[in-house]
């Protein structure tokens, strides 16, 4: 397909006319998907969508784990509309579909002989998954079909498979064991109170299960429960709280953990079963974010986050040396140890999409299984990441990430869109960015992804300093001392700048319009808070303790007092700029009535406000149609009010 990139004047022009007279039948527009309600936004020129095309047909590719009997893999990847399981025999071979759904498909485990495979599918994105057995082609469902349920360890001789759910009261995070075989086997191993509670590992002699609470991005509490009895035993000790990952026994039955206990970053040894006390092995300058143990004992495969950017290293358990596989910059994502010592994982980078890996552990070499298609484009000329350091507003330094137009092609200042993650205990990292590359590469535009306070990957200190209502302001603050870096420098076009972000990401896109209004031209907040009283109160009960213990508790009078105070709906009457706003109909973290609330009380303030809601998504847009259609209405809401369509 030939590409037609029209003049920039051309698309605003058309984009404005629609706009005027969205009733004109004569006017080429794209077909709206019939889920999406697209309030106060124009049509989109379908000579936008013929533009950005190329930019849309990428795919992905992301490793799911080993078939032990065929030595193939299985791999996350998008032949249609939505993420479907696929197998790959070989380096290079074709990917062949196994999973024909509607929906896209949440994950997907092999029991470890290879002769059963288990999926997590939810239902228009409302994560409330269900697990099912392939079969055939079909997918037999194991679960009750209403209550949230996650998949856990398998036991090694692949006879059980443990799951958590919250099918006793919809609210409390339950732990079964069953074989999946036969889903009459199900049986409950522990009942528990709260939404993080999960089976990790199986000891080697399948007699025991270590269970994992997750309490908080700072908290986790680990116990043991015997299979037999149900007697429980707490491992972790109750007054020194640590975070945990990984969390796996070796087959001499010692339990390795990645953990910040004793440390600001989290690092790679063993926890005393008897006295709970850690003894590191493997100490890194940045987090250790994850790891597998081989088979045999042998070597450990572990990845460091290093300031967003990952590293691979094995580590020789024995003589206790580490060896670094060379990675281009990027992300490592999911990877496993295969029976036979191949360690799989997912890769990915601004210049290569994200595909199916395996490291040979002795020689280190790096093969390729997938290679992901990027419509037509050439990937490496795609930005990659400059790294931008700054001192806050009260000296904590902290960083971002910068992705800078082609000089040669758009010389001179560049608008910039500021798109905050997540989280808030997420990070910005150097993965692909996909639709976003055509603001990049043919609009000019700047794009900068800020780690603010309470950021993962910077240590526990750092993660922390956000901490609850009377904190939380301190990270928009942040946003400033970022825009006073970016305003100073040459290449950004200080009076041209857009913020955006989704989820928590959404709320900082809010409060930080409202406080840098003055800075920004606009605003594009997805999935986002904007009360966090009535965010704490219509979030999903299996997640609402979760999101009390890093924001507040509204049921305390003063700390409502102040989750009230920084919300963003407190004081949307000082929005001054215009607004879009995104959300999933389904949504189960930020329920689409934060999104509905905001755009009310903009518009009663007279103030420009588009509204973008999708009727069969959730946190959100994981169908590619209705991802294709938001970015476009999102890349018309830049055209017009950030370079300038009126």
């Amino acid at each position: 397909m030939r590409l037609l990139v029209p003049t920039l004047a051309a698309l605003l022009a058309s984009t404005s006319a629609f706009a005027q007279d969205a009733a004109d039948a004569s006017v080429d527009v794209v077909v709206k998907p019939a889920a999406i309600t697209a309030d106060g936004i124009p049509p989109v020129p379908a000579e936008l969508a013929e533009a950005t095309r190329p930019y849309f047909e990428y795919r992905t590719a992301g490793f799911s784990g080993w078939n032990a009997q065929d030595r193939s893999m299985i791999i996350g990847t998008r032949f249609g509309d939505t993420n479907q399981i696929h197998r790959v025999a070989a380096p290079g071979g074709a990917r062949t579909q196994l999973t024909f759904e509607e929906e896209p498909i949440g994950g997907a485990s092999y029991s470890p002989d290879g002769s059963l495979l288990l999926i997590e599918k939810d239902i228009g994105g409302n994560e409330f998954d269900q697990l099912y057995r392939y079969d055939n082609g079909r997918l037999v469902l194991l679960t009750d079909g209403t209550s949230r349920n996650g998949l856990g360890a398998w036991m090694e001789d692949g006879s059980m498979v443990a799951f958590s759910s919250t099918k006793r009261n919809g609210r409390d995070t339950d732990l079964y064991l069953m074989d999946p075989r036969d889903p009459a086997t199900t049986r409950l191993l522990a009942e528990r109170e709260g939404g993080g509670w999960f089976v990790a590992d199986f000891t080697p002699d399948g007699r025991q299960a270590l269970v994992g609470n997750y309490i908080s991005v700072q908290q986790m509490d680990l116990y043991l429960i015997d299979l037999a009895t149900g007697a429980e035993r707490r491992v972790t000790d109750p007054a020194s709280p640590a975070s945990f990952s990984g969390i796996q026994f070796d087959p001499a039955g010692r339990l390795w953990v990645t953990t910040d206990a004793g440390s600001d970053f989290k690092q790679l040894g063993t926890l005393n079963l008897a006295t709970g006390a850690f003894t590191p092995v493997v100490e890194e300058a940045w987090d250790i974010a994850g790891f597998d143990i081989s088979e045999d004992g042998s070597f450990i495969a572990y990845g460091v986050n290093a300031a967003g950017l990952s590293q691979l290293k094995v580590l020789d358990v024995a003589s206790g040396t580490s060896r670094a596989v060379d990675l281009p910059p990027g992300v490592l994502g999911n990877f496993e140890i295969a029976p036979w010592g191949e360690i799989g994982l997912t890769f990915s980078s601004n210049q290569a999409a994200s595909d199916a890996y395996s490291v040979n552990p002795q020689t280190l070499a790096l093969t390729r299984w997938t290679q992901s298609e990027t419509g037509g484009l050439d990937p490496a000329r795609n930005a990659l990441p400059e790294l931008v350091e700054i001192a806050s507003f009260d000296g904590e330094r902290m960083s971002g990430l910068l992705y800078r137009p082609d000089p040669a092609r758009f010389p001179g200042p560049r608008p910039l869109v500021m798109s905050i993650h997540g989280g808030p205990e997420g990070q910005s990292t150097a993965g692909f960015l996909g639709r976003n590359n055509y603001m990049i590469n043919e609009l000019g535009v700047a794009l900068f992804l800020p780690n603010v306070r309470g950021s993962t990957g910077f240590g526990k200190r750092f993660v922390s300093l956000d901490n609850g209502p009377f904190q939380r302001e301190n990270s928009v603050q942040d946003i400033g001392a970022f825009l006073d870096a970016l305003e100073a420098d040459p290449g950004i076009d200080a009076d041209r700048m857009m913020v955006s972000g989704g989820s928590y990401g959404g709320y900082m896109c809010y409060a930080s319009a409202i406080r840098y209004g003055d800075r920004f031209d606009a605003a594009s907040c997805v999935v986002a808070i904007s009360n966090f009283v009535t965010f704490l109160e219509n979030t999903e009960s299996y997640r609402r303790d979760l999101r009390r213990v890093e924001y507040g508790d509204e049921r305390d009078p003063a700390q409502r007092a102040q989750l009230m105070a920084i919300s963003p709906l407190t004081r949307i009457e000082e929005l001054d700029i215009p607004l879009m706003v995104a959300t999933g109909a389904n949504d189960p973290r930020v329920p689409a009535s934060e999104a509905d609330q905001v755009i009310t009380a903009v518009r009663a303030n007279g103030r420009e406000a588009w509204h973008f809601l999708a009727a069969n998504e959730g946190h959100g847009f994981a169908r590619k149609e209705n991802a294709d259609y938001y970015t476009w209405a999102n890349l018309m809401f830049i055209q017009r009010h950030l370079l300038g369509a009126d």
